[in-house]
């Protein structure tokens, strides 16, 4: 006898399985499309409004940071400019000036090798010049003294002469010596020089009236003498 009908038997369970997520994805589906196309609330818009400004302080710290880090790097290449235009620049001056102090260091001492050399010919000369002594030259030998003393005077004159081409400080010091000694003739013509042709001829009558009364007065002593 056959068995009773039975549903199940013609269901296929994997069917009914994958066709239930479908409806429940639909219907889930549904409230979202209604939730875009409806207008934001309140909340909504706070959180937005919220997630912005969080959004711009962090780009306002982020600008913050990169206008820090680049005047770091403006400061660190305006000192990296200075040292090298520094290094430069005094390497420059320090090389020119060892160079400049080398010769002005070889020339001093080559002056001062002429100078002790000068030194020693005037002091050698000086005391040739004042072993020069007349009154012990016998009469025998006046001749040949008197000629070594005057050729000890000419060679010291030349050593003069030698050193004061050398050493342009003889030659102020003996313009020095030279200006004392004419220094009283030079003011007495300064101060004549600065009086006016009246003033010298009242000077010059005050000078000489003496003088002419002197005179008359002798004339007018012959005159009474004759008569």
């Amino acid at each position: 006898m056959p068995s009773d009908f039975d549903q199940s038997e013609f269901v296929d369970s994997d069917v009914l399985t994958s066709a239930r997520p479908a409806v429940r994805a639909t219907t889930m589906s549904e409230p979202t499309a209604s939730s875009a196309s409806r207008p934001p609330s309140r909340e909504e818009l706070d959180l937005r409004v919220s997630d912005a400004q969080h959004q711009l302080a962090e780009l306002k710290r982020k600008q913050d940071e990169l206008e820090r880090e680049r005047a770091g790097l403006e400061e660190a290449r305006r000192r990296r400019v200075e040292l090298q235009t520094g290094r430069e620049e005094m390497l420059h001056h320090l090389a020119r000036g060892l160079v400049l102090l080398e010769e002005s260091e070889l020339k001093s001492r080559r002056d001062a090798e002429q100078m002790a050399k000068s030194l020693a010919g005037l002091r050698e000369s000086l005391a040739k010049v004042q072993a020069v002594n007349e009154e012990s030259w016998s009469a025998e030998a006046y001749n040949v003294e008197l000629t070594r003393a005057l050729t000890a005077i000419e060679n010291a004159r030349m050593e003069w002469n030698g050193a004061r081409l050398k050493w342009p400080v003889l030659d102020g010091a003996l313009t020095s010596a030279m200006n004392a000694a004419a220094g009283p003739t030079k003011i007495q013509g300064h101060f004549l020089g600065a009086q006016s042709f009246g003033e010298l001829c009242r000077l010059g009558f005050a000078l000489t009236w003496p003088v002419a009364v002197a005179v008359l007065l002798g004339a007018a002593l012959m005159v009474l003498l004759r008569r």
